[in-house]
């Protein structure tokens, strides 16, 4: 009688160690400090156990990267997707996964049941999708089978031609596997729509939405040390995209998720390499996010993320939705680039509020790092939760002030007035698209905006002006005049 291997893998303490392994040559200066990255076999041994077969180092949670690589390779004859690229894609994934979310599968779409329309973003459209067999999470060495997370729902994203499978479709799913942290969506496989022959990522879903539906249908308030909290936890997602070299490009509120009570960044079609030097033909994004020096033509880099999180950051504290009341064309873009910003809230704190304008200031060098935004925002949380600490810092107290007003704000608001606060110009769009500008002027910032005690946030807003047709402007170098000179006149 064949002796079944004894399971030997242990639980891993999520309190020390990532439940991936990570190998760095050197080490990074933007690492987050608190993590351990498993490097050696000791640590490794103590973190995921011994495999139960091979009685070798796990290389994750319950997951031996040569034992599994020998059974999904054995299994590749039992599977196509009938696209040679897609099933080498999968393959390699499958031979190469040290831990069960750098892991794709091809999965047929008759497995998917209750498919519903969602919605359509710049790039493609959203599905939700029952999925009963559920994922792969490890291998069941006692009873020899894969053993499968179920979930109640996933998300099927489609983008738009894609199938004849395109470079971008791919590269997106590479990100995923790339930047398989807790705060970044997970991407499980890959399908196919039979009808449109389109393909389709099959991702974690996200019961709230985005991080506006999540704030529009809140029946409670939301609290400011609530809101750090969540805050610090995108900003380290943000930190672990720019720490494998890459940045988002893509980052406003609409592209973080939310589920029971976790915000994850999702839709990384547009990273890339942070030092990727492209020809710039244009700009993909929402206008109010991108950054001035961006609209420009300059090359996108990790500042430019930093300044689409103090747009984020401000929209999420002060939950007003960025210049909501006039079109996004070429004059925004002109006024963005002249110093214009949202408005900051008067309730908000006021360490808040310096840290917002900090990160989009219209100067690179003066906008904090992604470690020192997520060291930040992480002390603040600290401190605001921290009832036993007997010196409570400045953030506690403004926190609990803030707290005072909004509650009161909030009770007294009716439903009428919350709806009225979410109506939108019918031309300021909010899903990504293709923006191109030319002879903007050079990035300053507002004299509006002073940070002191007696900070004055209200900026004014820009005059409401007819929306070009064709978003590819080019004003020439008296037409720009003009309009700096009627802007600065008014």
């Amino acid at each position: 009688m064949e002796e079944i291997p004894m399971n030997l893998w242990i639980v891993v303490d999520g309190t020390k160690y990532q439940d991936h392994v990570t190998i760095f040559t050197s080490e990074s200066e933007d690492v987050d400090e608190r993590v351990v990255y498993i490097d050696d076999l000791e640590n490794r041994k103590q973190a995921y156990g011994i495999c139960g077969e091979c009685k070798e180092p796990g290389t994750g949670w319950r997951w031996c990267q040569p034992c599994n690589a020998k059974r999904f390779k054995d299994n590749f004859e039992n599977w196509t997707s009938g696209n040679k690229i897609i099933d080498e894609f999968i393959q390699q994934s499958q031979l190469n996964a040290v831990h069960f979310k750098k892991c794709l599968e091809w999965i047929p779409f008759e497995k998917f049941q209750n498919i519903t329309y969602i919605a359509e973003g710049g790039f493609g459209k959203i599905y939700s999708a029952e999925w009963p067999e559920g994922f792969i999470n490890y291998w069941d060495i006692e009873n020899k089978k894969w053993y499968r997370s179920h979930l109640n729902k996933f998300a099927l994203k489609s983008l738009k031609n894609s199938s004849n499978i395109s470079s971008d479709f791919l590269n997106e799913i590479k990100s995923h596997l790339q930047i398989y942290y807790f705060d970044i969506i997970q991407c499980y496989g890959i399908t196919q729509d039979p009808n449109t022959r389109e393909y389709m990522m099959v991702l974690y879903y996200c019961d709230d939405g985005n991080l506006r539906n999540y704030l529009n249908l809140a029946d409670y308030y939301i609290g400011y040390g609530n809101k750090i909290y969540k805050l610090q936890q995108i900003a380290r997602g943000l930190l672990n995209i720019h720490n494998a070299g890459k940045v988002h490009k893509d980052f406003h509120l609409g592209n973080i998720l939310h589920d029971k009570g976790y915000p994850y960044i999702s839709d990384l079609g547009m990273c890339q390499p942070a030092n990727e030097q492209t020809a710039v033909k244009g700009i993909y994004g929402v206008l109010p996010y991108i950054a001035p020096e961006v609209l420009r033509g300059h090359q996108y880099t990790k500042a430019a993320d930093i300044y689409s999180f103090g747009i984020i950051m401000n929209e999420f504290l002060s939950e007003e939705i960025p210049f909501n009341n006039i079109p996004h064309d070429e004059f925004l873009a002109i006024k963005i680039c002249k110093g214009l910003r949202p408005k900051i809230s008067e309730d908000i704190p006021k360490l808040l509020a310096d840290l917002i304008i900090k990160c989009w200031d219209a100067e690179i060098k003066n906008r904090p790092t992604t470690k020192e935004l997520y060291l930040i925002l992480t002390k603040w949380d600290e401190e605001v939760f921290d009832e036993a600490c007997d010196e409570k810092g400045e953030i506690y107290f403004q926190v609990k002030e803030c707290d005072k007003i909004g509650e009161k704000k909030f009770k007294n608001r009716s439903n009428e007035s919350k709806s009225k606060s979410i109506q939108t110009h019918p031309q300021a769009i909010y899903t990504s698209r293709l923006v191109n500008f030319k002879n903007l002027p050079k990035p300053v910032n507002s004299t509006f905006i002073q940070i002191n005690s007696d900070v004055n946030y209200n900026i004014q807003s820009a005059s409401t002006n007819p929306i070009s047709e064709c978003l590819d402007v080019q004003l020439s170098e008296l037409e720009l005049s003009e309009i700096c000179q009627s802007d600065e006149s008014n």
